[in-house]
């Protein structure tokens, strides 16, 4: 896991030291080692900030260069079966210096060029500049685990890990004037949207190559769900997931610095827990968090699989005054604005304490799987079409804001039943709080759009196709990229592995899911190895007790009428913790040099 910057003039070479503020504003993302380069023809740079998990020896320094030196590269993320590929091109003649997997990347793409993107499973957000074509690629993995953001902007390319490496460019840089609008409705910024005018995020899944002589830009697909069912009989799709993930974790598991696991006690932590204990034997590291609160204590349920598998595991208390502490330096680690995240802050800070440099997560079996409340409410909010829509709008008179979402229903497409679900605020409360017409509001909400989605989808696959390509795509992973960065930790996610989404997207919904019983069928794939009590409980979730802590932060905000109606609100129990910190979040003041 790395942090990548470039810069590209049209007609004059970048000097070293943009490059390096762009780079080395990331320098918590890669603390190991750090390198630029710089062609003064092809009037480019790009340079790098390594986090070494992969061949920790000097040869798996970037940018790195092909053996002639035409293809130069810069890589965030992991392939894991980059082994199975040097393999093939050492059969095709390729030679091998290293034992870095960003060594078969460059011999990959000399290979097959665009086409090599297609055959990695991985995570990775990457540039290579090929100099003998005179373009430069970049490339962004088949389910956007790693971010790449990117601007043209004034006759100029840049591109980044994170968007406060914009900001070194230009202080003054333009915020993009629907941020604000976007964020209090959807409680992230949506890509490809970012706070910044003109500076969106590269599609996942998706190549773009830019003519250095012309800068024409071509963008092209290399990766997409392919909902094409072909696995009808429950246990063929049991036997089949549970050997596909027990493959995602050997892979995942692939390191040669400290690796282990965040051990929630919930079903998906458990699973990976159990399955790790395989490969890591007596070596398997576990964390977990706890709280004082004991109602929100999961540490009964960890303790089982602590037990099943004898890891070596090391647990943290984190209080309401812990909570409190870190608010600067969780402000100072946002990227992007998010009403979530505050929990892989402290993951990751944890596993950096507890020795570790990469740490597997579950995120992604509940999109896989039907793990989330919106699964169950499909059936419900298909007899909503009955109601005439003008009684659907008169819910804005509701004062409650959960009641005032109901007018999100009226749009019977996308997004208004995952706003229901999901949203935070409705476009009455997000004009009142910008000061900007409904109209307005509704302009913003009507510009996001999904990947293209089979009409004909099955409503519970509609479902799985917004949690993964907004809440998923937009938040969990976003936050835990660059919380886990903050922290110079790398977390993985077995779940979204390559091969086990293509085979997820092959079972037919009917199996997929029970209204009976949340991911049933991962439940049923590991029945010999998952205790019951792990899986035959009330679903708490990995939750923190934020309702009981935010009352007694203090953001640095101006003295705003509508904040402190919030504040109030905390405390009386009428306002929920996410909305506060949400809008809080739009009220921040003495952001200089910050993207937001």
């Amino acid at each position: 896991m790395c942090r990548i910057s470039g810069i590209v003039h049209r007609s004059s070479t970048p000097a070293i030291d943009q490059i390096t503020s762009m780079r080395d504003s990331m320098l918590h993302g890669g603390p190991d080692d750090a390198g630029v380069y710089i062609d003064e023809e092809l009037h480019l740079a790009l340079g790098h900030r390594r986090l070494s998990l992969i061949d920790l020896s000097a040869a798996g320094h970037q940018p790195m260069f092909s053996k002639d030196k035409n293809l130069v590269i810069v890589f965030n993320g992991e392939i894991y079966n980059y082994k199975e590929i040097q393999q093939e091109l050492q059969s095709l003649g390729h030679n091998f210096i290293s034992h870095s997997d960003t060594e078969v990347i460059i011999a990959a793409y000399a290979q097959w060029g665009k086409d090599c993107f297609s055959r990695f499973n991985g995570m990775f957000a990457l540039a290579i500049l090929d100099k003998l074509n005179g373009k430069l690629i970049l490339a962004r993995d088949h389910a956007g685990i790693k971010p790449l953001y990117y601007s043209f902007e004034n006759g100029s390319l840049y591109f980044a890990s994170e968007i406060r490496a914009f900001k070194t460019i230009y202080s003054n840089w333009k915020t993009n004037p629907d941020w604000r609008t976007y964020f209090l409705v959807f409680g992230y910024i949506p890509e490809p949207y970012t706070t910044l005018e003109n500076v969106y995020t590269l599609s996942k899944g998706n190549w773009m190559e830019i003519s250095l002589n012309t800068f024409n830009q071509q963008q092209g697909q290399f990766a997409q769900p392919n909902y094409q069912y072909t696995i009808h009989s429950e246990q063929e799709a049991v036997t089949k997931v549970k050997d596909a993930l027990d493959a995602a974790v050997k892979r995942h598991l692939i390191s040669d610095a400290p690796i282990g696991l965040f051990l929630s006690g919930g079903i998906d932590s458990s699973i990976l827990t159990l399955l790790a204990k395989k490969y890591c034997g007596d070596q398997l590291q576990t964390l977990s968090i706890d709280f004082e609160e004991s109602s929100f204590s999961e540490k009964k349920y960890q303790q089982i699989i602590i037990d099943a598998t004898n890891a070596k595991h090391q647990s943290f208390i984190v209080s309401k005054q812990d909570f409190i502490d870190a608010i600067p330096d969780i402000l100072e680690a946002i990227d992007q604005p998010s009403n979530d995240g505050i929990n892989s802050y402290f993951i990751t800070r944890y596993a950096k304490e507890a020795g570790l440099k990469a740490v597997l997560s579950g995120i992604g079996a509940d999109e896989l799987f039907g793990g989330y409340p919106s699964f169950k409410r499909t059936g419900l909010l298909g007899y909503t079409q009955l109601i005439p829509p003008f009684l659907l709008k008169a819910a804005v008179l509701f004062p409650d804001d959960k009641k005032k979402k109901i007018q999100f229903l009226v749009d019977t497409r996308f997004p208004g039943h995952y706003l229901f679900n999901r949203g935070f605020f409705t476009p009455d409360r997000v004009a009142a709080y910008l000061d900007i017409p409904i109209s307005k509001v509704n302009r913003v909400i009507e510009s996001v759009a999904l990947p293209a989605a089979n009409k004909a989808m099955h409503p519970l696959e509609q479902v799985a196709f917004e949690e993964t390509n907004l809440y998923m795509q937009n938040q969990l992973l976003k936050d835990t990229d660059y919380m886990s960065m903050w922290h110079s930790v790398e977390v993985r996610v077995p779940f979204l592995d390559k091969d086990l989404m293509n085979l997820v997207y092959s079972i037919h919904p009917d199996i997929r899911y029970n209204s009976k019983q949340t991911k049933h069928l991962l439940i049923k794939a590991f029945a010999d190895i998952l205790p019951e009590a792990i899986w035959n409980r009330p679903k708490q979730g990995f939750t923190f007790p934020f309702q009981q802590w935010f009352n007694q932060v203090n953001i640095p905000t101006t003295n705003n009428p509508i904040l402190q109606q919030m504040q109030a609100g905390l405390v009386n129990g009428k306002t929920h913790w996410s909305r506060y910190w949400c809008y809080s979040l739009t009220q921040l003041q003495n952001r200089r040099g910050k993207a937001w």
